[in-house]
């Protein structure tokens, strides 16, 4: 009789640990179906403090993005080549997230002592930017060139180029945590060096499993229209993970 009871008490647990494995299971399953973009930078790096005016004259720091994910760009209102197609292209990821909540942009001059507020403004009209989630700042010279390089960008005086600035053309992802974030160019395996354009649980070249590696794009041409709708898919996979960690949590408790 005494082993009946210890018997039926054990059951209830039996079923419960088994419950509980099962939904470990459905949250590694879930987790596995999407493919996390890469961390850019060194363990740890994220974006460092700033505070810079935009184009209504307010001061924008790291706390107005704190929570969304944003796409970063440096340019500059007289800029005779590039500044134009890539705020163009802003504005078309802009339309195309338009659905999305908690995604911002972040356009910085880097002719700060020309690109007044003012003079932002004019511009973000010029370009026909829907400004509810756009700043276009600008600020001390300094400050903007070094955290162009948290970025993992360029901006510079230079003389000899157009404008006689020399900046990147590049878009930039950036987290709801501050770090700079990128899907991949192709995926290697590690073992025997087969290409991949998008990645395999698989080598179907040498037959072993979860090798391949992905080579990170770490930053987008914002001049070329092929690279915007890649970034476009990339930020979509980025909310997807938000998402994911979200249901997973939820999940867990």
């Amino acid at each position: 009789m005494k082993k009946l009871l210890l018997l039926l008490l054990c059951v209830p647990l039996l079923f419960s640990c088994g419950e509980k494995n099962k939904k470990d299971d459905k949250i590694k399953k879930s987790e596995d179906k999407i493919d996390k973009l890469s961390v850019i930078g060194q363990e740890g790096h994220t974006i460092p403090e700033f505070s810079f005016i935009n184009q209504n004259n307010d001061t924008i720091t790291n706390s107005d993005y704190d929570g969304n994910i944003y796409i970063a760009n440096f340019i500059f209102t007289t800029c005779p080549t590039i500044c134009p197609a890539m705020t163009i292209n802003m504005r078309y990821i802009q339309h195309e997230l338009s659905k999305y909540p908690n995604i911002k942009f972040l356009s910085h001059t880097v002719n700060p002592n020309y690109d007044t507020p003012e003079i932002l403004k004019k511009y973000a009209n010029r370009m026909r930017i829907d400004e509810s989630n756009f700043n276009f700042v600008t600020g001390v010279k300094d400050s903007i060139y070094k955290i162009a390089a948290s970025y993992f960008v360029n901006a510079s005086e230079d003389e000899l180029a157009p404008g006689g600035f020399l900046h990147s053309e590049y878009l930039i992802i950036v987290d709801k945590e501050g770090r700079v974030r990128s899907g991949y160019s192709n995926f290697t395996c590690s073992k025997c060096g087969e290409t991949s354009k998008n990645s395999k649980l698989s080598c179907s070249n040498c037959n072993e499993n979860y090798t391949y590696v992905g080579n990170p794009v770490g930053s987008y041409d914002g001049t070329k229209d092929f690279v915007i709708k890649d970034m476009i898919k990339d930020v979509k996979v980025l909310l997807a993970e938000y998402h994911q960690d979200k249901k997973a949590t939820k999940n867990v408790e």
